[in-house]
C-alpha cells in the first residue's frame, strides 16, 4: 500500500491561494486542514486531508 502523499506547507497555500498569515489565523479559530509536525519541525498536511477539507469548504459554501 503506497503512503500518502505529504505536502509542505508552502506547498498548501500556493494551492489554496492563501499567505502564511492569514492561513495561521484560520488556524488558531480552529479552522483548516489538519497538520502533521515532523520530528524536525516542519509541517505536512496529507493530500488526502487537504482534499477532504476543500470538499468541506464546498459544501459550506454551497
Amino acid at each position: 500500500m503506497p503512503r500518502p502523499q505529504m505536502l509542505k506547507l508552502a506547498e498548501v497555500l500556493t494551492e489554496i491561494g492563501m499567505s502564511r498569515a492569514a492561513f495561521y489565523r484560520m488556524r488558531a479559530r480552529g479552522q483548516g486542514p489538519r497538520l502533521i509536525k515532523l520530528p524536525n519541525g516542519q509541517l505536512r498536511v496529507r493530500r488526502t486531508d487537504l482534499d477532504a477539507w476543500l470538499s468541506e469548504c464546498e459544501e459550506v459554501a454551497a
